[in-house]
């Protein structure tokens, strides 16, 4: 069995740990919460508390109704202390990859791609025993300082869960990222997210973690709320945070090509209000500037990456409300009658940005959609609505 041993600079703590850090499961029905920590090598904090977490439900005899997972990501990686070998682990379950998985024809290229497989059999064998409803919960850290926030496709299924948490939430993230294992997830119809706990080496990661995953519990029915110190996790989570229980929009992202110099200017941290015109950081020695008045997020201070940086906007309780109205009213089927919008397939559409000009991806993105752009002339957009409302996809799964 492979096992990794993970560092944590913030705690000065070596654990050893293999691809199931914990899973507890239970006779009583309920749900299966699957958490999973160290996707990325560099973000040891969530499988220091997944360790922490599985430690204390056993030790502390909590029952459970329903089934407890904790993955570990990338055993290389976290072995290593890196992000990842030769690729993101979390920007490879695309469609054709999986497919290619499932076939046996997947080349291995790298330690990621056996980390991926490995990965996939687990979650493949937890939603094929399991009776479900499935939460899955992807535990990551970030290389600049940053409070707590939540991150996530955006369905009204997603939107009802997290707005349970003290947190900020980031909308739309799948638009600007291919192949993060919650969008894999999310398509196959399950409520899927991501928690940020803070800068990679801060020790209050590992206790934002803990508290997460401990609300978690509480949240989806794992546990009753009698069996923790509901408060005392709820406030952890509420003093870290900003924003609370707001939801903000990704407005661009700069994208780092691959032969190019990038280095943000020292200082940024997550949610900090930035001006159209500042300069923000260095491209191959030339100046970066903020194309729009907003908030910046996720600024990179590490070494691997390929996003520098996005921009985001507060999204108003009235867009929310009305976002949520449409999408209830199956508002969306009457996209097909707008001029330059066409079906591709079953909530895929393809927009012509010439003839639909009037339309913007806002107007879009009210709906559940979020687009790919092809070319200069047209978009290609999905409904992330879709999968959360019916299973009848399943005959379709990536699993079959």
């Amino acid at each position: 069995m492979t096992m990794a041993k993970v560092y944590s600079k913030a705690l000065r703590q070596t654990i050893e740990v293999d691809r199931f850090i914990g899973k507890i499961r239970s006779t009583s029905e309920g749900p299966s919460v699957i958490f999973i920590g160290g996707i990325h090598g560099n973000e040891p904090a969530g499988v220091l508390a997944l360790d922490r977490l599985i430690s204390f439900v056993q030790n502390n005899k909590i029952s459970l109704k329903g089934n407890l997972y904790a993955l570990a990501g990338s055993l290389w990686a976290l072995e290593h202390g890196e992000r990842y070998h030769k690729q993101d682990l979390n920007r490879l379950w695309t469609k054709d990859r999986l497919l290619q998985i499932q076939k046996g024809e997947i080349a291995i290229e790298d330690k990621d791609t056996i980390e991926q497989i490995e990965l996939y059999k687990c979650i493949k064998n937890i939603i094929t025993q399991d009776e479900g409803p499935f939460y899955f919960i992807d535990l990551h850290t970030t290389s600049c300082e940053t409070s707590p926030f939540i991150v996530m496709n955006d369905s009204l299924l997603n939107r009802r869960f997290t707005g349970l948490y003290p947190l900020p939430s980031i909308l739309g993230i799948e638009e600007y990222l291919e192949g993060p294992v919650l969008s894999y997830i999310n398509e196959l119809g399950y409520v899927a997210f991501g928690f940020e706990a803070g800068q990679h080496d801060d020790k209050s990661s590992v206790d934002n973690h803990f508290a997460f995953c401990m609300l978690s519990m509480q949240f989806t029915g794992l546990i009753e709320k009698g069996e923790i110190d509901f408060e005392e996790y709820y406030n952890i989570l509420s003093k870290n945070s900003i924003s609370a229980q707001n939801f903000f929009e990704i407005l661009y992202r700069y994208k780092i090509e691959p032969s190019e110099d990038f280095k943000m200017l020292p200082g940024y941290v997550n949610f900090q209000r930035i001006k159209k015109g500042e300069k923000l950081a260095l491209s191959n020695s030339k100046s970066v500037i903020a194309e729009t008045s907003s908030r910046i997020f996720m600024p990179l201070y590490q070494a691997k990456g390929s996003e520098g940086f996005f921009a985001i906007k507060r999204v108003s309780l009235f867009a929310l409300k009305l976002s949520a109205v449409l999408r209830n009213m199956g508002f969306e089927r009457l996209l097909r009658y707008l001029p330059g919008v066409s079906y591709e397939k079953q909530a895929t559409l393809k927009v012509n940005r010439r003839i639909a000009r009037f339309f913007t991806k806002q107007f879009f993105h009210l709906l559940g959609y979020r687009s790919i752009r092809l070319n200069e002339d047209y978009y290609l957009m999905s409904n992330r609505e879709a999968a959360s409302r019916t299973k009848e996809y399943e005959e379709e799964s990536w699993f079959n």
